[in-house]
């Protein structure tokens, strides 16, 4: 962990349990981007969809104290929601196959739980029949918290205080704080640029490592709902490989593994039930948490593992925006002198790369990354389907086509290739 952080690769919150009892604890970092204020293990961090967990849990409660059914109809509680809500359960909601629209999409995000509301109310569409699919948004989050509001009469943020986050001790967790609220920690990017403030649905527990333990320790032993219903919200009968409200659930391996991101926010852990180990990072610097999180559970295993090698990605970053040409010769200078020493084996680096060029409208020097990740990952299908999307933006359709062709040679399953092959034979002008 120590040799991650001085490499840039992880700043935040690390605690590791065998046993029940805690073996490592540690804090690598800074509280935000200005660098003044160390991480302690009583700063709170957004961990993103593991925050989801919460209304899940709460929902199984109220079933085992018989105040709702899994199986009981959303049109029951009066919610002022189209027709389809006659057709999804709350089921279906716990386990993202409820088919409802979504509240969110790149456009449009709801900057409060009053816009959440018109979107749904005003959408009579549903994404497919509930039950036939699997669709991880929020509006299935954003219903569990409401309809536990409606049942209980409580707020959401007043029924999980009352019943998990009291009872649990988790004495440092809070919803939704304001900046400068006490030991709230703020994210930032590689730049040292602050995120933007969230501006979304409520609901959302910011946690410290402590807390989360807790929590998770509670799940284990059946403090708050009993076994079954764990095993309930940890198997998705719908969508067995995509994983639930608990994340996703290994069954070989007796392994729950649930990640959350928000903006440069990450968090995992990882709950292996058959070794009783417990893994938890939480960062506020959105890096290599999830890699980290692998490698310790390796490790705690006696499995071989490595510790994380330095980004080459953010070796190169800055000077591709300045100058593409040389960063790529940084990259060829850093292969040949310090292999062993930068990351040159996952195509996902210059992927990234190439990605936040498109995006900053540097389509040139995107295709030359995505190019340069061709040279290097010949047999990977996704960087064709990558450089394929370049050329397209760039409308040059041929070389475009050319690309989606060899990334479906190489993964026929790779839909997306095939939907963009059609969309560019339309574009394409016909041969007389």
């Amino acid at each position: 962990m120590t040799k991650s952080y001085e490499r840039g690769l992880f700043n935040g919150n690390v605690l590791i349990a065998k046993n029940n009892k805690i073996i490592y604890q540690k804090s690598f970092g800074f509280t935000d981007e200005t660098k003044q204020s160390l991480l302690t293990d009583q700063s709170i961090f957004n961990p993103g969809s593991i925050a989801k967990e919460f209304n899940a849990v709460s929902i199984m409660i109220l079933m085992e104290r018989g105040l709702l059914n899994l199986d009981d109809h959303i049109s029951k509680f009066n919610l002022g929601l189209p027709k389809w809500s006659e057709k999804v359960t709350i089921r279906h909601l716990i386990n993202y196959a409820s088919g409802i629209p979504k509240i969110e999409n790149k456009l449009i995000i709801p900057k409060n739980d009053e816009e959440a509301w018109k979107i749904l109310r005003n959408n009579d569409t549903l994404l497919f029949e509930p039950g036939t699919s699997y669709s991880y948004d929020n509006s299935n989050v954003f219903l569990q918290r409401r309809i536990i509001e409606k049942v209980t009469g409580m707020s959401y943020q007043e029924f999980v205080t009352k019943n998990i986050i009291k009872p649990l001790k988790m004495t440092n967790s809070v919803f939704d704080p304001e900046l400068g609220y006490k030991n709230r920690t703020s994210c930032y990017d590689m730049d040292n640029v602050r995120c933007p403030e969230l501006e979304f649905i409520s609901g959302w527990l910011w946690v410290d490592s402590n807390d989360l333990y807790k929590w998770l320790h509670a799940m284990n032993s059946n403090r708050l709902i009993s076994k079954k219903s764990f095993q309930t919200l940890l198997n998705n009968p719908y969508a067995k490989d995509e994983g639930g409200s608990l994340g996703r659930y290994f069954e070989k391996e007796d392994l729950q593994r649930h990640n959350g991101v928000s903006y440069k926010f990450e968090s995992i852990f990882l709950n292996d039930f058959k070794n009783n180990i417990t893994i938890i990072l939480l960062s506020n610097n959105l890096n290599r948490a999830w890699d980290l999180g692998h490698i310790i559970h390796n490790l705690m295993l006696g499995k071989e593992y490595e510790i994380p090698k330095k980004s080459i990605y953010q070796a190169i970053r800055k000077e591709s925006f300045i100058d593409i040409n040389k960063a790529i010769a940084t990259y060829d200078l850093l292969k040949e002198n310090s292999e062993k020493e930068y990351s040159f084996e996952n195509p996902s680096e210059l992927n990234k790369l190439g990605y936040e060029l498109l995006r900053g409208g540097n389509v040139d020097s995107a295709i030359k990354i995505f190019s340069l990740n061709v040279s290097v990952f010949p047999q990977s299908a996704n960087v064709y389907d990558s450089r394929g999307e370049a050329y397209f933006n760039k409308k040059e359709y041929q070389l475009s086509k050319d690309d989606y062709q060899k990334s479906l040679e190489l993964d026929p399953a790779n839909n997306n290739a095939k939907e963009m092959i059609l969309k560019i034979n339309q574009l394409l002008p016909t041969k007389k």
